[in-house]
């Protein structure tokens, strides 16, 4: 019993923590009520399966073994260990929601699969020798008030029949307190960083990770499949596009001038550099001054995009393939697909030669295997940096990406072959880490705002590079941040903190600068890209060329965690787990949107499309119906 109630003690000391550190609106006394008794249900679900564990251990002991001294010894190291585990995790939640503002999610998941990053990660960000030690001291504390209380136990004779009764009831308790939860996730109101603290990370990291790969129509709310496409076809049509097949199928032919000059295409794909830093769409930090000054002065820049996650697979199955964040795994890590569409497959059918930088590790959410299988000649990653200047545990700082992304580019334009250049940069990422001398600030301060002036002194030094190149007035060169850097708002889908740039730079698109408020999305970058060269092509992206496009069809998709959702027409439909629709309203740019209390017609056919999407989209991924015919690829893909 007092480990049990020693388990709820910390939990709830930690969620009026976390609920004090990070809600940022005002705190009502129903608020704290709501959150704490909520979260109490929780807890005392998860301190009844620990409670558990340690009851089993108590039936299986022979009593002649209980008072032994090798038994005392063991016993009590294993609840030191026990108990210095779980004060330790105390410490890693609050980390963790301070990164993320999140319980555990499906990011925490991909962080136990990747320990080497993970881990020299934590070790490079936080004190971690202090942690450990404080977590050592408070569990010594436990430790001598539990051997107090309970000094005597060892002389308490208990019959195997009341030692089963002890776990009938823990037990019976359990399965009691399951079947009233909620496993999608705690719902104490319309405010999600709270329905976030209410929860207990123990379950939302159990249910992220037995949700990683879902059947869609089993948990998401469907329509009929013909009435699907059906909307998600006229969603698409339109612009310069026609459909190649009838009924289920959303393949496109692109009409262009295929006498127009093939123009190279750059891609640098920004870790966590979202709108919420650039001076040019309204930040005052002052830490982007490279890249607002090339924006405003060469630029074609998109102020009113959303990244379709909060995770950089997310970005590239959006900015490559255009295709919508489905729940579970992004495509990137998926086990169906080694042939889907990219913006890569496209350029190769029209004779491009195409190659992928990382800093960091291809093994790393499998983005070696997912680039090399759909599209991408070459992979660059970092064991092929053989001196690099500056590493951190995630790879190579970004000059040295956008260093070796000149040369690479040079020596393919000298080819005399178009090519398409895609960049992923890890600068912006804890530990915030980077090379001395390059900006005034401090990196052993280990700031993001640092890390993120860094990566815009990166970018400057790239651009500076490649305007004296030769293939600088041939190629459409393209700045788009993978996803915004925090996540943050009440709503299921945060979607303020979503909020991410598009530049797009090069004399051979831009003659004069200009701004688009267009509202889009992640999806819609690579059709945007094509339709800049007007050149034809054919594809089954779902996003849309936002220079050619109808208003009425602008739209951003977005995913977190297990949500997924629609932005169009300031309304938000949010899809979740059990089949659940929630929407709201309002302007993100002007104020935090809010729920919708009575939906009207619109909001319902609003639903219906968005319904659509995520169902078509599951639809063509699990039959593997996501890729132009292979016949037409243009010659065989290879990888070294």
């Amino acid at each position: 019993m007092f480990y049990f109630f020693s388990l709820l003690c910390v939990w709830t000391l930690l969620r009026v923590v976390l609920m004090v550190q990070f809600h940022t609106a005002p705190l009502t006394p129903g608020d704290f009520i709501r959150v704490l008794f909520g979260g109490l249900h929780r807890d005392l679900f998860v301190a009844l399966l620990y409670a558990l564990l340690m009851l089993v251990w108590f039936l299986f002991v022979p009593q002649r073994w209980f008072a032994r001294q090798w038994h005392r010894v063991l016993f009590w190291s294993m609840c030191f260990l026990t108990i210095f585990i779980q004060i330790f995790m105390l410490a890693v939640e609050y980390g963790f929601f301070e990164e993320f503002r999140s319980r555990f999610n499906t990011v925490a998941v991909d962080y136990v699969l990747y320990p080497s990053e993970v881990f020299v990660n934590i070790w490079d960000s936080y004190p971690v020798v202090w942690i450990t030690a404080a977590c050592a001291v408070l569990t010594a504390a436990w430790m001598r008030m539990a051997m107090r209380r309970h000094r005597t136990m060892w002389e308490v004779d208990v019959s195997a029949g009341r030692r089963l009764a002890w776990i009938f009831a823990a037990g019976l308790g359990a399965a009691a307190l399951a079947a009233t939860i909620n496993f999608k996730g705690a719902n104490v109101g319309t405010d999600r960083t709270l329905n976030e603290v209410s929860n207990n990370g123990a379950i939302s990291f159990g249910c992220a990770a037995m949700t990683h790969h879902l059947d869609f129509a089993q948990f998401y709310k469907t329509i009929p499949m013909d009435e699907a496409y059906a909307r998600v076809r006229r969603m698409l049509s339109g612009g310069n596009a026609e459909f190649t097949e009838d009924g289920r199928s959303i393949r496109r032919r692109v009409t262009g001038d295929s006498s127009r000059p093939r123009l190279n295409v750059v891609m640098l794909l920004e870790e966590s550099l979202g709108s919420e830093f650039w001076g040019c769409l309204g930040s005052t930090n002052g830490l982007t001054p490279e890249m607002d000054r090339l924006a405003l002065t060469q630029g074609l820049l998109f102020t009113n995009l959303y990244a379709s996650g909060n995770r950089t697979v997310r970005g590239m199955e959006g900015v490559l393939s255009s295709f919508p964040p489905l729940p579970g795994d992004s495509i990137v890590k998926r086990d169906r697909s080694d042939n889907v569409e990219t913006i890569a497959r496209v350029l190769k059918r029209d004779g491009y030669s195409t190659l992928f930088l990382y800093g960091g590790r291809g093994v790393f959410d499998g983005l070696k295997s997912f680039t090399t299988r759909n599209g991408y000649d070459r992979f660059i990653e970092q064991k092929d940096f053989l001196k690099p200047e500056f590493t951190t545990i995630w790879g190579v700082c970004d000059e040295e990406i956008f260093a070796r992304a000149i040369t690479e580019f040079r020596e393919l334009n000298q080819q005399g072959k178009p090519f398409l250049g895609t960049v992923l940069s890890v600068s912006n990422h804890k530990p915030y880490t980077y090379p001395k001398g390059r900006i005034r600030e401090n990196p052993d301060d280990r700031k993001r705002n640092h890390a993120v002036k860094y990566s815009d002194y990166a970018l400057g030094k790239f651009f500076e590079a490649a305007m004296k190149e030769d293939f600088w007035t041939n190629t459409i060169f393209a700045v788009v941040a993978d996803h915004g850097a925090r996540v943050y708002g009440s709503q299921s889908i945060p979607i303020h903190s979503y909020e991410i740039p598009l530049v797009i730079l090069g004399p051979a698109v831009v003659s004069a600068p200009q701004k688009r408020g267009t509202l889009g999305g992640s999806l819609d970058v690579t059709p945007t890209l094509l339709g800049l060269m007007g050149r034809p092509y054919e594809s089954l992206f779902f996003g849309r060329d936002l220079l050619n496009s109808d208003e009425k069809n602008s739209r951003a998709v977005l995913n977190h965690n297990r949500d997924i959702g629609q932005f169009a027409g300031e309304r938000l439909a949010v899809l979740g787990l059990k089949q659940n629709v929630e929407l709201y309203a309002g302007n993100p740019k002007v104020a935090e949107i809010k729920p919708v209390s009575s939906p009207g017609s619109e909001d319902e056919e609003l639903v219906k499309d968005t319904i659509a999407l995520y169902q078509v989209a599951d639809d063509l991924y699990v039959n593997r119906n996501f890729r132009v015919d292979a016949q037409q690829e243009g010659g065989k893909q290879s990888s070294r």
